[in-house]
C-alpha cells in the first residue's frame, strides 16, 4: 500500500498550491512559511505553525490551505479521523461559488475521499470522490481522482464501476509514463479479481518494467504487492520473489505499513521463517501503533495549547478593551451627570416658577369665583328684595348689607363659616328671591341637617340653589315654587318643584342648568329632571353622606 503522504502530494503537486510556498505580506503568512518550511524535517513543529496560521488567520484561503496541510500531517501519522476534522474545517473556510476556490475544494474532498478509504469507509470514500470530480477543472487533477475512485469500487468489488473508472483515467492520461503503469496495473489487478481465470501477468510485469524505467519506488512497490498477490496460488516461489522485492522497496521508502504488508505476505510463503517475520512484523506494529499513537496525542495537545493561547490573548485584549470602555464610559457618564444636574437645576426652577405662578392664577379664579358666587349674587338678591318688597326697613337692610360685607371679608380671608351662619344664608338666600308674583316655600332648612354635610359640599349646594333661583327667576315664569331639605338612608335630597315653563319643551336641561349638573357629578352625587308633566319643573338631586354624619 503506499504512504498517504506520497499520493497526496501527486495530488498537491498537480494543483500547485500546498507545496509551492504562496507569494503573500509576509507578516500575514509568517506562522504559514515557517511550517512550510518545517514540514519535510519536523512534522510536530510543522503542525504547530499550521495551526497557528489557521487560528489567528483572518486570510479564509490561509486557513483554507493550513488545515489541509494540517490534514496532510495527521493522515501521514495515520490519524486520519483527526485528518477528516481539519479537512472539514478547511471546508468552512471557502466558498463553493467562488472560482478562485475550486481547486481547493477539490483537494478537501479528495482527501477526504482518502481518508474514509484508509479506515475501510468506501461508500463514504466514493462520494467525496464524487463531490472532488465536480469541482476538479483540470484534466491531470480528474485523472487522479477517477484513479482513486476505481480503488474504491474494487475494495467494493463493484468491479465494473471500477473498470470504467481507469478507462476514464486512460482516456485523459494516454499509454506513457507513471500515470500509465499505475492504471495499467490496477486496469490487471480489477481484472484478476473480477476473474480468477484472467491471466494478469503480462500487464503487471509490463507496468512493473515502465515504473523501473522510470526509477518510481512507490510504483514499484505497489507492482510487488500486485504480483505476490497474483502468483500467491499457483506459483509461491514467484510470490516469495516479489513479496521479499516489496519489503525491500518498502524499507528503501521507510513505509511501515507496507512493511507490514510485505511481511504479512512473507509468513504465509515462508512457513520455515514465518516465526522470524512474525516477531519483526510484531516489533513493527508496535513501534509504529505506539508512534501513532504518541502522534495523536502530539497533536491534540498542540491544538489545545494554541487554542488556549488564543482564549487568554483575547481575554487579555478583552480586559484591556473592557478597562478602555470603563475609563470611556465613566468620562461619559460624568460628563453626563454634569449636564443632566445643570438641566434638572434648571428645569426644576422653572418647574417651581411656572407651579407658584400657576397657584396664584388658580388663587385669583378661586378668589374671582368666590366674589362672583358668594358677593355678586349675594348683592343681586338684595337688589332683588329691595325691587320686589314695597317696603323695605332701614334696619332689615342694613342687616343684609352687614351680611354681605361679612361674607366679602370672610373671601378675602378665606374663612370658614359656621353651620348656623349656613342655615341662614340658605334661608336668606332663597327670601331674597321671593316676590309679590311668586309663593316660595322652603322645608327642612334647619342647622341639625347641616351638620351631617362636610363644607365644601355645603358650599357646592348652596350655588347650586343659587344657580336653581337664578333660572326660575329669569326664565321659568312660575307663580309657586318648593324647595325642600331631608336626609334618607345616609344621603342629602334636595328637592325643587315650580309651576313655571319647565324646559320649554327642550326636554334637556340649558348651559346654566348643565353647570349644576356638573357640580353635583364632582360629588359623587345624581340630579334628575322631571320634565313629563306639561306644566312646571321637578329637580331631585342626592348626595351621598358618610355614615358618621347621618342623623
Amino acid at each position: 500500500m503506499r504512504k498517504l503522504s506520497h499520493i497526496w502530494t501527486v495530488g498537491l503537486v498537480l494543483l500547485a498550491a500546498c507545496h509551492q510556498a504562496p507569494v503573500h505580506t509576509a507578516g500575514q503568512w509568517a506562522d504559514y512559511k515557517k511550517a512550510y518550511a518545517l514540514l519535510n524535517t519536523s512534522k510536530d513543529s510543522a503542525f504547530y505553525y499550521f495551526n497557528r496560521s489557521a487560528t489567528y488567520s483572518t486570510d479564509k484561503e490561509q486557513v483554507a490551505m493550513a488545515y489541509q496541510n494540517m490534514a496532510l500531517i495527521q493522515s501521514d501519522a495515520g490519524d486520519n479521523f483527526g485528518a477528516q476534522e481539519s479537512l472539514i474545517q478547511a471546508l468552512k473556510s471557502l466558498d463553493e461559488h467562488d472560482p478562485k476556490n475550486r481547486g481547493h475544494l477539490a483537494e478537501d474532498y479528495n482527501q477526504l475521499g482518502m481518508t474514509f478509504y484508509n479506515t475501510d469507509d468506501n461508500i463514504q470514500a466514493l462520494r467525496f470522490y464524487a463531490l472532488a470530480l465536480q469541482y476538479a477543472d483540470s484534466p491531470q487533477l480528474r485523472a487522479y481522482f477517477f484513479n482513486n475512485q476505481g480503488n474504491s469500487y474494487q475494495k467494493l468489488k463493484a468491479y465494473h464501476k471500477a473498470l470504467a473508472s481507469y478507462d476514464s483515467v486512460l482516456r485523459i492520461t494516454g499509454t506513457k509514463g507513471a500515470d500509465y503503469a499505475r492504471t495499467l496495473t490496477n486496469l490487471a489487478a480489477t481484472k484478476w479479481l473480477q476473474n480468477r481465470h484472467y491471466n494478469a501477468a503480462p500487464e503487471l510485469l509490463k507496468s512493473l518494467a515502465i515504473r523501473l524505467h522510470e526509477k518510481d519506488t512507490w510504483g514499484e512497490n505497489s507492482s510487488y504487492a500486485h504480483l505476490t498477490d497474483f502468483y500467491l496460488e499457483n506459483k509461491p516461489d514467484s510470490a516469495l520473489f516479489y513479496a521479499r522485492k516489496m519489503f525491500a522497496a518498502a524499507s528503501k521508502l521507510h513505509s511501515p505499513d507496507d512493511q507490514l504488508a510485505a511481511l504479512r505476505k512473507l509468513i504465509m510463503l515462508v512457513p520455515a521463517g514465518s516465526k522470524k517475520y512474525f516477531q519483526q512484523y510484531q516489533r513493527l506494529e508496535d513501534s509504529l501503533q505506539t508512534a501513532r499513537s504518541a502522534a495523536k496525542s502530539q497533536f491534540a495537545v498542540i491544538r489545545y495549547n494554541v487554542e488556549k493561547a488564543k482564549t487568554e490573548n483575547l481575554q487579555l485584549q478583552k480586559k484591556n478593551t473592557e478597562r478602555r470602555y470603563q475609563l470611556i464610559a465613566g468620562l461619559i457618564l460624568s460628563g453626563v451627570a454634569v449636564i443632566w444636574t445643570i438641566w434638572w437645576y434648571r428645569k426644576r426652577k422653572q418647574r417651581l416658577q411656572l407651579q407658584a405662578e400657576r397657584e396664584i392664577q388658580e388663587n385669583r379664579l378661586k378668589l374671582s369665583q368666590k366674589v362672583h358666587d358668594k358677593v355678586a349674587n349675594g348683592i343681586y338678591r338684595i337688589m332683588s328684595e329691595v325691587e320686589h318688597l314695597p317696603e323695605l326697613d332701614r334696619t332689615i337692610l342694613l342687616d343684609r348689607l352687614e351680611n354681605m360685607y361679612n361674607i366679602s371679608r370672610n373671601v378675602a380671608h378665606d374663612e370658614a363659616e359656621s353651620v348656623a351662619d349656613f342655615a341662614e344664608r340658605i334661608g336668606s338666600m332663597l327670601n331674597a328671591f321671593k316676590n309679590p308674583a311668586l309663593r316660595l316655600a322652603v322645608e327642612g332648612n334647619y342647622t341639625e341637617l347641616w351638620q351631617a354635610v362636610d363644607l365644601p359640599v355645603r358650599e357646592q349646594l348652596l350655588l347650586v340653589l343659587q344657580e336653581l333661583m337664578v333660572n326660575m327667576s329669569k326664565h321659568s315664569q312660575a307663580t309657586q315654587a318648593h324647595v325642600g331639605f331631608s336626609m334618607e338612608d345616609g344621603r342629602l335630597m334636595l328637592e325643587y318643584r315650580d309651576d313655571g315653563i319647565g324646559l320649554g319643551g327642550k326636554g334637556t336641561p340649558g348651559k346654566g342648568m348643565q353647570n349644576t349638573v356638573s357640580r353635583i357629578q364632582a360629588l359623587n352625587g345624581t340630579v334628575n329632571f322631571d320634565a313629563a308633566e306639561t306644566k312646571g319643573l321637578r329637580v331631585l338631586i342626592q348626595l351621598p353622606i358618610s355614615d358618621r354624619y347621618a342623623v
